[in-house]
């Protein structure tokens, strides 16, 4: 199977891409959660700190082989990595700058030395108000002579929920990396629901041996962070379009960590799709597509939600005329949420994106345009 890989264009949009946790890029709110954790924990360790940002390009083995991803990992398929080349990738996380950092500490390991990597990472992903292709994270890494305990790293733990989402209720669960032992996920109770924020763990004696570490003398933490959700909900955000809006009743706000003041309440627009695509499309490279193709109006989509799949053999011949379909293809149901977060959105429109989307992902040969359609769907 042919590798994907990215455009030129979809390349040069993806480096382009502000990143709204340097400074160095214009002032956002995330920056001062960034800053918030990285000067409590320095205080509080009293260690020495180092902030490493790095291209976003690098090899497959910097991103995976060392990082102890095993070479059949399901994280390293096409429809889930935006491959550049068939040997180099953009980042899918920001752990993937520790081994380099690990690596240069060899000759003259620390004391006691604080690792931040900041910046964004790059998935294919589906489309919704919390999800997004290129989401902030950030690696923290404690790297000791000496022994550093379970113990610790729950210590760690309270001190980034206590200085990030002060008042947050969280919890642990374990989760496994290849990088850590002892590995845990991060949840926060927003509302009703536990959400996800970061997992962490043990640095595991492999990756600093590997590096050129003694583990007999060196131990260390790793922590990983999704910055957009922690920004979301220290702010009380629950459409991750907001954080980058030039909209500037939305901008001013992004500047700052007090509570969000909505702006717009515009009722959303449904459009739903059958179309046909190849079997063995996912969800994450679906919304992919959407992302590359739609970029201009990407901001107009809030969701875009799997409703049913068939395949081929299990539809009627009428169905496969309709729409145009082919053995080996699937039919999808698509629900798509049409609301630009600011503006109001006329029918016309939110009938141009449906259409651009259904011209983006259905294989058939036979074409159903809003225009056509005597009942669509209606908000």
């Amino acid at each position: 199977m042919t590798l994907r890989v990215l455009t030129p264009e979809a390349l040069d949009r993806a480096l382009t891409l502000r990143d709204l946790s340097d400074p160095r890029q214009g002032p956002h709110a995330m920056q001062q959660i960034v800053q918030a954790i990285y000067d409590m924990l320095a205080a509080h360790w009293h260690c020495q700190r180092y902030l490493h940002r790095a291209s976003p390009i690098l090899s497959v083995a910097e991103n995976y082989d060392r990082l102890g991803y095993p070479p059949d990992g399901a994280a390293r398929n096409a429809r889930y990595t935006r491959y550049v080349t068939a040997t180099h990738l953009l980042r899918t996380m920001t752990s993937a700058m520790i081994p380099g950092l690990l690596q240069g500490l060899s000759l003259d390991p620390p004391d006691d030395l604080l690792l931040i990597c900041p910046g964004l990472v790059y998935r294919r992903d589906t489309i919704d108000r919390l999800h997004t292709g290129e989401p902030h994270q950030l690696d923290l890494w404690r790297i000791k002579q000496g022994l550093l305990t379970p113990a610790d790293l729950h210590e760690m733990i309270q001190h980034v929920i206590e200085v990030a989402l002060p008042s947050c209720r969280y919890r642990v669960i374990p989760a496994h990396h290849p990088y850590t032992i002892d590995g845990l996920q991060i949840d926060v109770k927003v509302g009703a629901e536990w959400v996800e924020i970061g997992e962490c763990g043990m640095t595991a004696p492999v990756i600093l041996a590997q590096a050129g570490l003694d583990t007999d003398v060196m131990t260390g933490l790793a922590m990983g962070l999704g910055l957009d959700r922690m920004l979301m909900i220290r702010k009380g955000i629950d459409d991750i379009r907001l954080l980058r809006s030039e909209d500037s009743r939305v901008a001013k706000q992004m500047l700052d960590l007090s509570p969000y003041v909505r702006v717009s309440n515009q009722p959303p627009v449904r459009r739903d799709l059958s179309i046909a695509v190849d079997k063995n499309l996912m969800a994450e490279e679906l919304g992919d597509r959407i992302r590359e193709a739609m970029h201009d109006c990407i901001d107009s989509l809030e969701s875009v939600e799997i409703l049913d799949e068939t395949l081929y053999e299990n539809l009627p011949l009428i169905a496969h005329q309709r729409m145009g379909m082919r053995p080996g293809q699937k039919n999808v149901l698509l629900r798509l949420v049409i609301r630009h977060p600011v503006w109001t959105l006329t029918s016309e429109e939110a009938n141009k994106i449906r259409d651009q989307v259904y011209y983006t992902v259905h294989q058939g040969n036979r074409m159903e345009l809003a225009e056509q359609q005597k009942h669509p769907s209606h908000p």
